[in-house]
Formats: C-alpha cells, structure tokens, sequence
C-alpha cells in the first residue's frame, strides 16, 4: 500500500510503498477512500519538519529542556545517541479519513461498513488499522469525502460545546479559517447569532454562506459586536485562528460582555491579560482539548473502554458521530468547504499549497484514493536487494522502537558475523524507516513469515511487553535463535510453557540458543565487580539503589496487561544482577512498597532476597527521588572486602587498600555479541537462571500482595 509520510530529519515528504497493517483485537482495517489535510496542524508539523537543528529546538523548546534533563542524567553521548535515533526517523502525516472496513476485530464493525476515522491512526494512506473509539460508522447518504472531515468538524464541536452556547446568544468567532467555518456552521444549528471575525476577507463570503450573521475585520470587532448585542457584548468567544500573537486573546476580552466566556480552540499566544477586561469582567477561560474527552488518554482510544454516557455525554468518538449525523440530516454542509482535491499521487502539491510554496486561497483540501487493496494485502515489502554473506547467520527484529534502534540493533549490525534480514513492526512506516535505516533486506507488520523463513536463524524480540512470551514460543518452536528483550513474559502461566517447551527441545537434542535481555552483568564493571566477589569465597550483602524516576500511572509501561507494570517490566534487570553477583539460586522472597496513591502504583519498594550459599541482597527501588541524583548505586560486602558500583561507570573495590575502575556502559553491545557468538549448547545466562528471575518478580508481587515472606521452590 502507498502512505504519504515525512523523514523529520530531512523534511522532505515522501510517499512510498509500505507494508499493509494487521488487524488487532479492538480495531478495524480500513480501505481509505478521502483523507483531509489540515491546513494549520500539518502546515506546523511539516515546517518543524523542515527546519533545520537550531530551528527545530526553537519551535520545541519542550523537546529541548528534555534533552537537557537527560544530558545530565544520562550523560551528553547517550542524550545525543537518542536525539540522533529519534530525528532520523518517518512520521505519518494526517488524521482525519473516511473509508470501507476491509477487516473488523470489534463485533461493532462489519465489513464493507462505511467509516469515518480520526486520530494518529487515520493517516494519508491507503490502508490504516483504527481502534474502534477513534471510527464512527457513516451512512450510505453520506458521502465519504464530507464523512472525511468527521475528525476536523469534532474538534470545532468540541469547541462548541466548550463554550456552552444557547439559543439566541451572540457568538463570536475569531479566526475563519477551516476550523472557525465548522464553527460558524455548528453554532447557527445551535440557534446563535454569528459575528465572524479576521485579519482578511478572503473567507468572509463562505463565512455568510454557511450562516455567519456579520463577517467583519479584527480592528472592526469591538464597533460591531457593541452594535449587535445592545452594548452588552459577546457571550461566549470561539478563539480558532492560528497564531503566535497574543492578539485575539486580548481582542476576545476586550468584545465580552461581564462574565461572558472565551474558548481557545486554536493555537494562539496566551499571555492572558488581567486587566482590564479579563479581571473587571470576570471572564471564563476555557480550553477545547482537540476531538473531546478520550483524546490523548490510552485506555480509551488504543484499549477502547468507553466513558458512560451518563457521566461524559459527548466523548471524541461521539462528537465525530454527532457530526457525521449532521451532515447526514443537512444541518452541515461541507460542500463549500472543499476548495482543492488532489489524487494521492499528486499529494506533494497538495503540501505546496498548504505550505505557501503555491500562492492560492484554499480550505478544505481533500486527498482521494482510487486503487482498490491488493487481495490477499501485502505485509511485507522488499526494501534492499539480498546481498546476505553466505556463512553469516541472518537475523530478523520483531519490534523496532527507540531501544531496540539504539542498543541492539546497531551491535547487531556492527558484528562481523551476522547479517540483517528482516524488520517487523506494528506500523509499517517504522518497519520502513527502520530497514533503511539499518539496511535491513526487507520490513513488515505481520511476524508470520520469519517463522517459515529458512533464512533467518535468529530472531530479536523487542516489541511491547505483551508480546514477548507469545512471540517467544513461536520462535522457539520454529527453531530460531532467541533473543528477547526483558521481561521475558508477563504471566506465570506463559513462563511455565516456555520452560516446558524449551526443556522438550532440550531432550531432544535441538533446543536452540535462548536468552533474555538483561544487559547490565555484561557491563565492564559489572565483570569486574563479579570477580572482585567471586574471591570473597563467603556469603555476601548486596544493596541495589535504583532512582528509577516517575512514570505516569497511564503510561503503557504501566499498564498490567501490554507492559507489566514497573516490577515485572524493569526491577527484574536488578534481581538478574543480584542473582549474577551471588551466582547462587534464590531461596525466599521478601517485598515492602509505599502506600499506593494514584500517582504510583507499585514503584516505590524494597526487596530482600535470600540466596541458597547464605548471601542476601536487598533492591531500594524508588520512583518518588529526584532525576538530579545519579540513578543506580550497588554496594558489595563480604569476606572482608568490599565495593561500590556507581551506575556503572565507576567502580571502587576495598581490599587491603581502595581501587578505582571506570570502564563505561552498561553493557548491550556486549550482550549482543556474547549472544551472537555463542553456541546453542552455551548460552551467555544460564537458561535456568532466565526463568529464575522471572519467578522472583512473579514472587515479589505475591509477596506485596500478602504482606508474607514467599518461598521459592
């Protein structure tokens, strides 16, 4: 399939063949008939795009302070490695579509339904999967390409209903653009009087066709709202222009009446001024968040639990419905809203007027798509020629995300032994991005066929949590050399059918090489330090510090079923360690945590886990600390030695006198090519301590649970 996207180092906009998405439990796969470019939102997505490095941090100075943040926690080559990762990166554009449901996962959509799609996920593209909270069903009256502004129309409803309008109101609207037309229609269904306002005419005609009581200049604002509201003013202010200035935010003030309200839709300057108007008048600001309430939360747009009714009337997904049905009933019409239509092909011109490149009014550009879908859909594309060396073994990526693009693929790639083969992604545009980027032979969306790939031997799993066991099996009984990213799963009852089918291969005598990705006992230091212990010959006390930081409870790391939460999902990298220092299989499990209270949930936490050769370790884990402070710390003790790891770059060893190592890293291009380099019969962790760890942190939350020490068996 063909998708329009964008090199964000480059800016330079590309369309291209991708890999078809899969259908997902949850969602739909649709046939895109119309998408629209939105003027304002894609024209500043796509200049930031195309600014260089200095202008890019000037238009994010977000994006700035956090590299900063992470220059000094991380150190300034490691910030640089991720901001060099992300900037060469694709990024989808568009997100707002209309189409034909080729597949559904959700009982809600048949296929054949005609649908209007919104979000991230209704990209300029050919095909596109869409959660169900972000499609809306359309019917056959309505056609597809107005049905495809259903996303545009439910952010200037949501507006709307922002500013609580009633019948016979004075609204107005300042900035007529796409968004304040929508706006001028919604409100002249809603029974209100419209006064228009902006710095040029050139909308003012369109304005009064669709309902606009008054269309007058910005600097003529004041005279005519006064004229037309008996001098009370405007009772509510629809701020929908696109702009830095602080000047329709002063101008919405200065035209309320006492106590009337002022609604930011657009993207404007917000230095609120206090006096006179805002303070003397007691003025309601308020913000329109994007579609609606759902918008930007994950439980409800990716994992579809919708918001009753009763509690949240109008969520995004029944905002672009209402709409839909507007334009169903002829209350909208957005016919003269569509000034240019360009086929998919010819959509680089349609980037040229919405840039400026091409000097010519225009609204609503609408992008049509005329192929049907290739039957059966094609989820994997070619992208390099094969040039494998013979004798190398090949090796094929599940999951291609920031980690994977800056710590396991680059060492893979850097092996003299070993060759690129296949990427595979969810999004067909990582996939792509990611096999050019590292000359992968070919991308896809769709796992399947790397199992019945003969040349592929090794397969990397670095998708999402709840993946990996899955994915893990399906390797392992294709035969292929595994390596998993940590966790290795998330339930018991997954770790208990990989022991089992790996031991089954095992007696067989074909059991591939197997491991997980706990990277920090191949750090320098690490080695150093496991050395230093090993001559202690007694039992020793370990103390693991992890500053680990604050991640938001709605994140999808912490999310139970895709990410496993915080102790499945990362303190098992610390419980690895311990077990490597002590190089003996834990015994019993101890945990304690901080009372949960919304912002955390199982992040802040003490472990104690006692070792069969008598050592004993304890985790510190905290996520409530300060990101100032360095974030791991392990101290050693025992046999009359001793010895500090300071977050492994610096390591200070206490024997008949003090000795400091800085050996930097923590340890993934090692782990990679002791995993690469190592026979089937020898893996670099022995398998029985991967399902060790594994255990421990299932034994963790159980003891969390139970307030009791849990025994291991």
């Amino acid at each position: 399939m063909r998708q329009l996207f964008q090199n964000f180092k480059t800016g330079e906009l590309l369309l291209e063949d991708l890999p078809v998405p899969l259908v997902r439990p949850g969602g739909i796969l649709v046939a895109t008939a119309y998408s629209v470019i939105s003027a304002g939102t894609e024209r500043r997505t796509v200049a930031t795009a195309q600014a260089g490095l200095i202008g890019k941090a000037r238009l994010r100075p977000d994006l700035v302070k956090q590299v900063l943040d992470s220059a000094r926690r991380e150190g300034v080559k490691a910030t640089w490695d991720k901001v060099r990762s992300r900037l060469d990166s694709l990024k989808p554009l568009g997100y707002s579509s209309a189409g034909v449901v080729l597949q559904s996962g959700s009982p809600e959509f048949q296929p054949g339904d005609h649908v209007a799609c919104g979000g991230g996920y209704a990209a300029h593209a050919e095909t596109v999967f869409v959660p169900v909270n972000l499609a809306v069903k359309v019917a056959d009256t309505v056609p597809l390409d107005q049905a495809a502004f259903a996303t545009v129309g439910a952010i200037a409803l949501q507006g709307v209903r922002q500013s609580q309008v009633q019948l016979g109101e004075t609204v107005v609207v300042i900035g007529l653009g796409l968004l304040g037309l929508l706006s001028v229609s919604l409100l002249r269904s809603a029974g209100c009087r419209v006064v228009g306002a902006d710095i040029d005419s050139a909308n003012f005609s369109t304005a009064r066709t669709l309902g606009c009581d008054d269309t007058v200049l910005m600097d003529e604002l004041e005279e005519r709202v006064a004229a037309v509201s008996q001098n009370r003013g405007a009772d509510a202010v629809i701020i929908t222009a696109s702009t830095g200035s602080n000047d329709p935010v002063e101008l919405a003030g200065a035209v309320s009446r006492q106590k009337g309200r002022v609604i930011i839709v657009g993207a404007v300057g917000m230095q609120i001024p206090r006096d006179p108007d805002y303070y003397g008048k007691e003025l309601d600001i308020r913000f329109s968040c994007s579609y609606g309430p759902g918008r930007y939360d994950p439980e409800y747009e990716e994992h579809g639990h919708d918001y009753p009714a009763g509690y949240v009337r109008w969520t995004e997904n029944r905002n672009m419905a209402a709409f839909v049905d507007l334009i169903a009933s002829g209350r909208i019409d957005i016919a003269p809203l569509i000034t240019h239509r360009f086929a998919l092909t010819d959509a680089m011109q349609a980037y040229d007027l919405v840039l400026g490149k091409t000097r010519e009014p225009h609204l609503g550009i609408v992008l049509e798509y005329d192929s049907a879908p290739a039957s059966p859909l094609v989820t994997t594309t070619v992208v390099n020629l094969d040039s494998t060396p013979p004798g190398k073994s090949t090796v094929a990526f599940i999951g291609a995300g920031n980690f994977a693009q800056s710590q396991l693929i680059p060492p893979v790639k850097a092996h003299p032994d070993a060759s690129l083969r296949t990427v595979i992604t969810s999004s067909g545009i990582t996939a792509r991005a990611a096999a050019l980027k590292f000359d992968f032979v070919a991308c896809g969306t769709d796992p399947t066929p790397v199992w019945g790939d003969a040349a592929v031997d090794t397969v990397f799993i670095a998708t999402r949590h709840d993946l990996h066991g899955e994915l893990a099996l399906q390797a392992l009984r294709a035969g292929k050399r595994v390596f998993v990213e940590k966790p290795l799963c998330l339930k018991a009852e997954e770790l208990t059918a990989i022991e089992e089918l790996y031991h089954e291969l095992q007696n067989e005598g074909s059991a591939p090489l197997f491991t997980v990705g706990y990277n920090r006992r191949f750090a320098p230091t690490a080695v150093a330090l496991r050395e230093f212990a090993a001559e202690a010959a007694s039992p020793l006390l370990i103390s693991y510090r992890v500053n680990a930081g604050f991640i938001p409870p709605e994140h999808w790391i912490q999310d139970p079923a895709i990410g496993g939460g915080r102790i499945i999902g990362e303190v098992c990298h610390f419980i690895d360690f311990l077990g490597f220092l002590t190089g003996a299989p834990a015994v019993s499990v101890l945990a304690h945590k901080l009372p949960d209270n919304g912002r955390y949930r199982e992040d802040n936490l003490i472990v104690v886990v006692n070792y069969a050769d008598g050592s004993c370790g304890t985790l510190l884990y905290a996520a409530n600390g300060d990101k100032g402070m360095p974030k791991e710390q392990c101290e050693l003790f025992g046999g009359g030695r001793a010895a500090r790891l300071d977050d492994f770059n610096r390591l200070t060893l206490y024997h008949n006198g003090k000795k400091t190592v800085k050996l930097p890293g923590k340890g993934h291009r090692q782990e990679v090519a002791a995993f690469l380099n190592a026979p089937a019969a020898s893996p670099p962790i022995p398998v029985a301590e991967l399902f060790a760890t594994s255990r421990i942190t299932f034994a963790i939350i159980e003891s969390l649970r139970t307030g009791t020490l849990v025994q291991l068996g």
